[in-house]
């Protein structure tokens, strides 16, 4: 054996004198001495918009362990953090499921159309970036992606990865993150995270705006869990209190449209959110808007406007499919 390797070798020399092979150059790099610091538990990254106008954001992601505090620094120039934000801390359990340690920090106060790099709790070791959107105005170009029902299969991954090539720049998610509810017992709390995960190569750099589904509300009895849309609130939170409207629902401005964010599942009294965006709806065909965009999983907008009977509207002038609404004041803008 020992002879027969002693050939292949001498064989192959044999072979790279005769035809002159050029083995190249090694490599300069030479990695950082020992001891290396672990990669962070810092994980399942995720960015909303956190106002009304495009301004700020909210930034969130997971530890495993509970640190002193929910701070983000961020600068516009890579390595040098100036400002800090923090936030709040969270966790929950879900049967016998115990998340880990949720952080939301809202950082405001950004200019239109600048590159932001952030880091979490001082953590130099992960760098993260986002972009925010450009100056509001009728003529500005911007792309969006629409996403919905992503789950956490092998075509989650081929949509996920179609909308990365698009070179899109923030994302309306028409509900139905992940998919958590069709497992039981603590791997519903599993599939939060795993999907948290493999979503981050995108939320972690751009805004995505999120809409409630049918497959959060995990009414799950058998488990003595029935407080609906427990998971998604806790993880995903939304700008409604900059907006001034119920927690499933949204309003924001971005770039030329005004976006709403419907949820099916959200009161329909005299004085809810729905009545309220109903009223908006209305007052933005006489403002200068050029578009506006109105997103949910289902499209009847119930109000009960005396305390009587529910009264239910229907705008199909805005119905496209995915339940995506969309209409348009001016004819010039494609």
């Amino acid at each position: 054996m020992k002879s027969l390797l002693f050939q292949l070798i001498l064989t192959s020399c044999l072979l790279n004198s005769n035809n002159n092979v050029n083995a190249g150059v090694t490599s300069v790099f030479i990695r950082e001495e020992y001891p290396s610091k672990d990669i962070p538990l810092y994980n399942e990254v995720h960015i909303t918009q956190g106002d009304y106008d495009g301004k700020a954001v909210i930034i969130s992601w997971v530890t495993a362990d509970e640190p002193e505090a929910s701070n983000e620094q961020y600068v516009t120039s890579k390595g040098k953090y100036e400002f800090t934000a923090e936030g709040r801390m969270t966790n929950y359990t879900f049967y016998k499921y115990k998340s880990g340690y949720i952080h939301h920090v809202l950082v405001d106060d950004f200019e239109y159309d600048t590159k932001y790099y952030y880091i979490g709790n001082g953590d130099l070791t992960r760098e993260l970036w986002f972009q925010t959107p450009p100056n509001i105005g009728p003529d500005v170009p911007y792309k969006f992606g629409i996403i919905s029902d992503l789950g956490q299969t092998y075509n989650s991954l081929s949509t996920l990865e179609h909308y990365m090539q698009s070179g899109a720049q923030t994302v309306l998610f028409v509900g139905d993150l992940s998919y958590a509810d069709r497992y039981q017992y603590i791997d519903v709390g599993i599939r939060w995270d795993s999907w948290g995960r493999f979503v981050e190569r995108s939320t972690a750099y751009q805004p995505w705006i999120w809409s409630s589904g049918n497959h959060e509300i995990e009414y799950m009895p058998c488990m003595d869990e029935v407080f609906l849309f427990k998971s998604y609130l806790q993880r995903y939170p939304t700008p409604h209190l900059a907006c001034k409207v119920a927690v499933l629902c949204g309003m924001l401005l971005d770039v030329h449209l005004l976006i709403i964010v419907l949820s099916s599942y959200s009161p329909f009294g005299t004085f809810s959110s729905q009545l309220f965006i109903f009223i908006l709806i209305c007052s933005f065909l006489l403002s200068t808007l050029p578009f506006l965009v109105v997103f949910s999983k289902l499209i009847v907008l119930a109000i009960n406007l005396l305390g009587l009977a529910p009264v239910y509207y229907f705008f199909p002038l805005l119905l496209v499919q995915s339940s995506l609404l969309f209409k348009s004041r001016t004819a010039n803008h494609s």
